[in-house]
């Protein structure tokens, strides 16, 4: 009989795979030994291979180019990062080399998109496209950038009343965006999106705001589903409804020249997770043409901001299996050394998936178990594997380590997680470490940041820290007083 854990596998899935192979039995991404990994920094361990990152926005970029190529389409395409996917400086700095334009979503991102002018990294020719709901410090923040010369910053109107509000603050001329409010599927709790402006006012409110307005120039529409972009007929009519809209614009506002197709391409989540991307990007290139052309008017400019497609695949975490706790004739809990609330909330909050893997001991027999976080809380455990909601593994020995992987973990996580901040049940974030490959193609580490220690909890949450004086200031008598 096949018992043994290589075998599964090899039963289960095509395998090994482009990011996947085995060497000694122990598991190799994209050729990095984790295994040797873990034992030069220990676990738990959180990681970031930097080359992914590039490598995926030249993907797109490739399939983009291809399917205007083909299909003669006239205008250009511009990849934009959606910066809150991960906001750190390593990632931006890895998705930058790759000439491309940022997209934000609040306030403190202009900061860093200001930082990013700073040090050379973007320039005035960068596309800084604004998105979310905008009040007070985000509108303040979004005009000082304009104000500062940095024309090529395009707002996305989401309501009626940010237009005002920006004009009040930006001293200039300036250009804007608008966002559809899309119909989102039936199995929603809600039925339009809480984004945007809704398909039947965009015209009008376009002729009553915008066109006798001299300071303004409508320059993009911004279309977007929640559920991203898939190969359903429910997506393909939010499409055709969206090109509606642009074509009615575009006749009555010739400024108008971008369409943001927004966010939205998967990751892959499973072995057996299969997209056709390019044949995705190819029948979106060819809507687009195809109701322009019949419109008589010309195809936009396409935007798009991946997300979770530029940076997802490039992390993983990899955490110890440390005790098997028997809870009844059935269930096998492994418990590993770390909790998933806080390193991967995505996995008990939405539910996500990511590929899971055992780093060592392929070669030996493997056992039906539950995976279970340290905090003493019900939710922090892992059980969204496709096998019957439970988890297969080599079989836990206390001589024998066991470490295991879960991967695509790039996107969201960190930030969701509360990276640096308090950690539910004070279980500490793992340490992380950035991955790259020099000139020659050699893997090269560093420690971005070590695991949190208690000192830093305790610094947080006042513990023995010098507490400042209050001071008060009486305003009558402009005498100045301390009270402890």
């Amino acid at each position: 009989m096949k018992t043994k854990y290589i075998d599964l596998i090899e039963q289960t899935y095509d395998f090994p795979q482009e990011e996947f192979q085995l060497e000694d039995n122990k598991l190799q991404f994209h050729g990095i030994d984790l295994y040797d990994l873990v034992q030069r920094y220990g676990a738990p361990l959180k990681f970031t291979y930097l080359p992914k990152i590039s490598d995926n926005i030249q993907r797109a970029k490739k399939w983009f180019g291809e399917a205007m190529e083909k299909h003669a389409y006239k205008g250009k395409y511009h990849y934009c990062y959606c910066t809150k996917s991960s906001h750190f400086e390593h990632v931006l700095n890895e998705a930058l080399k790759n000439d491309i334009h940022i997209e934000t979503s609040s306030a403190f991102d202009i900061d860093i998109v200001e930082h990013l002018k700073k040090t050379g990294k973007i320039s005035e020719n960068t596309y800084v496209l604004c998105n979310g709901f905008k009040r007070d410090q985000y509108v303040q923040n979004i005009a000082r950038l304009i104000n500062n010369g940095h024309n090529n910053c395009i707002p996305i109107i989401d309501n009626y009343e940010e237009l005002e509000l920006l004009g009040e603050s930006i001293e200039d001329n300036f250009k804007v965006g608008i966002r559809i409010a899309s119909e989102e599927e039936p199995k929603f709790e809600f039925y339009t999106s809480r984004l945007g402006i809704g398909y039947k006012n965009i015209v009008p409110f376009y002729n009553q705001s915008i066109k006798n307005n001299p300071k303004v120039e409508l320059k993009m529409l911004h279309f977007f589903i929640n559920t991203g972009i898939r190969d359903t007929a429910y997506y393909w009519n939010e499409l055709v409804k969206c090109l509606k809209v642009y074509v009615s614009l575009k006749k009555v506002c010739p400024t108008l020249d971008s369409l943001n197709i927004g966010g939205g391409f998967p990751i892959k989540n499973s072995l057996a997770f299969e997209y056709d991307y390019a044949y995705m990007v190819d029948e979106i290139i060819h809507q687009i043409k195809q109701a322009c052309d019949e419109a008589g008017v010309d195809v936009p400019n396409i935007f798009t901001e991946f997300g979770s497609f530029t940076v997802g695949e490039s992390g993983g975490t990899i955490y110890e299996v440390l005790y098997q706790k028997q809870q009844n004739d059935r269930e096998k809990w492994n418990m590993i050394n770390s909790s998933f609330i806080t390193t991967m909330p995505d996995s008990w909050a939405i539910s996500k998936r990511f590929i899971m893997l055992a780093i060592n001991r392929w070669n030996e027999e493997y056992e039906r178990i539950l995976l279970g976080g340290l905090t003493c809380d019900s939710d922090d455990y892992y059980n969204s594997e496709q096998h019957m909601n439970a988890i297969y593994l080599p079989k836990y020995r206390k001589d024998k380590p066991l470490y295991i992987g879960f991967f695509n973990t790039g996107a969201y996580q960190e930030t969701i997680g509360g990276f640096g901040g308090l950690q539910h049940c004070l279980i500490p974030h793992p340490k992380h470490i950035l991955i790259n490959k020099d000139e020659d193609g050699n893997i090269e580490t560093s420690v971005f940041a070590e695991q949190q220690t208690a000192q830093e909890f305790l610094s947080i949450l006042g513990y023995g820290t010098k507490k400042e004086e209050n001071v008060l200031i009486d305003p009558k008598k402009l005498l100045v007083s301390s009270k402890n």
